[in-house]
């Protein structure tokens, strides 16, 4: 009796190998990739256990630029997983001071050689991240995705005025909170949230540029297949992801996702009709940023067809 019962634990054993084992195949499309986990997240007890590891990538911002839409297409990839849900882990205290376990259990299971890829956009301008994302992996991929500031801060808004009217909150204009006495008002959030070079200049005085992936956000929207591949090549990726993984939705005005004919488009936030500003106010808010704009594509080593 007890020998049937060792025989039949030994049967289970094996059947729960090859299941991993062709589950990762089924994945990675036959094909070998790149062991690719993060260094602090080695807890394996056996090569083919599925477990939550800490990100190997962040999607660190910026902020409405685009982070939703470059999760979700790199989320294509078979050998990238993704977490659902913004953690906001490194800049916020109430989370960060629950430890790296409690970050780790916000991340998706993945197979061993799978790729954890988390995004917070708050993350970028938090000058208290940039350490506390080293200390945790000096290796780790950082993405940024960066648009127009000028229409970035429209898009800010933008969002901020929707949810202050869905909770029937009084709001001010955007061109009350911009401008003061006629003059860009320099302590609206909005605008500092687009001064880039000088979040970037607290990343940089950590990890190196060639850490940092900068994704064109406006591109992206108008043809995601070339940004994509050049994420996929900074983040050591077999080409997996391919032009016949979008469509064009006419009726959305930007490009869904399609995968194994099942097809996605992002929620109905996105692509949401900006809030009016005036053309007067709007190109002053032009003029303001040309100077912080050339500091920012000095830094980054490639300029930007921005207003």
């Amino acid at each position: 009796m007890l020998w049937t019962v060792l025989l039949a634990l030994l049967v289970l054993l094996l059947l729960q190998t090859q299941l991993s084992l062709c589950l990762r195949e089924l994945r990675t499309g036959g094909s070998s990739s790149p062991a690719y986990s993060s260094s602090s997240s080695s807890s394996s007890s056996s090569y083919n256990a599925t477990q939550q590891r800490l990100p190997g990538a962040i999607i660190i911002g910026v902020r409405k630029g685009g982070t939703r839409a470059l999760l979700e297409m790199l989320n294509l990839h078979p050998d990238v997983e993704v977490a659902k849900a913004e953690v906001h882990y490194f800049n916020m205290e109430e989370h960060y001071h629950r430890g790296l376990a409690w970050y780790r259990a916000q991340m998706p299971f993945t197979l061993p050689g799978q790729l954890t890829v988390e995004k917070t956009p708050g993350y970028f301008a938090a000058p208290q991240v940039p350490e506390r994302v080293w200390d945790m992996n000096p290796a780790v991929r950082l993405l940024l995705i960066v648009r127009d500031p000028a229409e970035r801060l429209v898009s800010d808004y933008t969002q901020v005025l929707h949810n202050r009217l869905t909770r029937h909150k009084p709001y001010q204009t955007l061109e009350e909170l911009l401008l003061n006495k006629g003059h860009i008002d320099t302590g609206y959030k909005a605008l500092q949230r687009s001064l880039y070079y000088q979040h970037l200049a607290h990343w940089l005085e950590v990890f190196p540029r060639e850490q940092i992936h900068v994704v064109d956000g406006d591109a992206l929207i108008r043809d995601p297949f070339p940004e994509l591949r050049k994420a996929e090549r900074f983040l050591d990726l077999p080409p997996r992801i391919s032009p016949n993984n979008f469509y064009y939705n006419t009726t959305k005005g930007f490009y869904c996702l399609l995968s194994a004919g099942h097809d996605k488009c992002l929620d109905e936030s996105k692509g949401r009709p900006h809030a009016p500003l005036s053309s007067q106010a709007f190109k002053k808010l032009c003029r303001y940023f040309r100077k912080p704009n050339e500091l920012f594509f000095e830094m980054v080593g490639r300029s930007f067809s921005w207003c």
